[in-house]
């Protein structure tokens, strides 16, 4: 079954704690939402299954519809749907990031800057010494626990987050808690700076292709791909063409491959699961600009386009914000 309790965290972080020693470490965040009331962030830094390291990465200048969506900073929890459309996470649907990049860190080794702990410490710091910044907390919620105290920070009532990885695909026991819409992550917005910083986590033991409507693990599906192994991308989009609407929206395809490739069965989804069937052959090395036509909607209010094979599986997916979306004419590049 899913998460019982999914939303978001939106609070400062005013501390953090380092665990490198017990049976399941974490990485624990203090943090008090603009009320004053105080929440611990407990982030998996190790998995019980094996491969032990979780999959890490961060973007550093984070851009994705999803961050206009985000409830107020310092506004405390929120809950929400498991659903698209809204602030959910979903690290296969969503087209969040790139999952080739992600690469795996032990949890805490010796020296600087080279274990998850290390990469962890060094965002948060920088989110706890800038007071305009917000941080936003994505998992499941515990608490609140009137007569418990924190364990780690000592506060009263103890209330947090944890499940702040990926949450679907997952393998044995851990396989109840799979859902889609659901996943977890860190944000941290930088308003002096202009920019956000998102940080995913996942095991290497969870599936990168999952059921829509369960997030299990679908059964023979390729695993998560790697740099380089994707033959056909979506290399750009014209959203908001010059001109009154019905405007001629764009995607544009590259063959990465020596061969060609058949794109009879092939398709291309938007947010709301509307389709663009295609059909035809690309070239190998050839990029191919295909008009949108009924079915696909492309909102210059911001969106994501997933790239289907004939199987129904992901191939490749992207994102685009309002803000690139406002240039009239431009084409946006990925």
């Amino acid at each position: 079954m899913p998460l019982r309790s999914y939303g978001v965290l939106a609070a400062r972080a005013v501390d953090r704690r380092r665990e490198g020693t017990t049976d399941t470490p974490h990485f624990q965040i203090h943090l008090l939402d603009a009320g004053g009331t105080a929440y611990r962030a407990a982030i998996n830094v190790q998995s019980q299954q094996a491969p032990s390291e979780l999959l890490y990465l961060a973007d550093e200048d984070f851009a994705h519809p999803v961050t206009a969506l985000l409830p107020e900073a310092g506004s405390g929890w929120t809950p929400l749907a498991s659903r698209p459309g809204g602030a959910s996470l979903d690290f296969i649907r969503g087209n969040l990031f790139d999952p080739a990049l992600m690469r795996p860190l032990p949890p805490e080794v010796p020296g600087q800057d080279n274990d998850l702990a290390d990469k962890l410490d060094r965002y948060i710091q920088r989110a706890i010494g800038d007071p305009a910044a917000g941080v936003y907390v994505f998992g499941e919620r515990w608490g609140p626990e009137p007569s418990t105290r924190d364990k780690v920070f000592g506060f009263l009532p103890g209330n947090g987050v944890h499940d702040v990885h990926m949450n679907q695909g997952n393998s044995g026991s851990f396989r109840r808690d799979d859902g889609v819409w659901q996943d977890g992550g860190l944000l941290i917005h930088l308003p002096g700076e202009q920019r956000w910083i998102a940080i995913f986590l996942a095991f290497q033991s969870q599936a990168w292709h999952t059921d829509d409507t369960t997030g299990h693990a679908v059964e023979e599906a390729p695993p998560r791909p790697v740099p380089g192994e994707r033959a056909l991308r979506i290399l750009a989009t014209l959203v908001n063409p010059v001109g009154p609407a019905p405007e001629p929206e764009t995607v544009t395809l590259l063959n990465t491959s020596p061969e060609p490739i058949d794109l009879d069965g092939w398709r291309l989804t938007d947010q709301g699961n509307r389709t663009l069937p295609l059909t035809g052959l690309i070239g190998p090395g050839a990029a191919l600009r295909l008009p949108v036509t009924a079915g696909l909607q492309l909102a210059n209010g911001g969106g994501a386009i997933t790239l289907l094979d004939p199987a129904g599986l992901k191939a490749d997916g992207v994102s685009y914000t309002k803000q690139q979306a406002s240039r009239e004419g431009w084409t946006i590049i990925f």
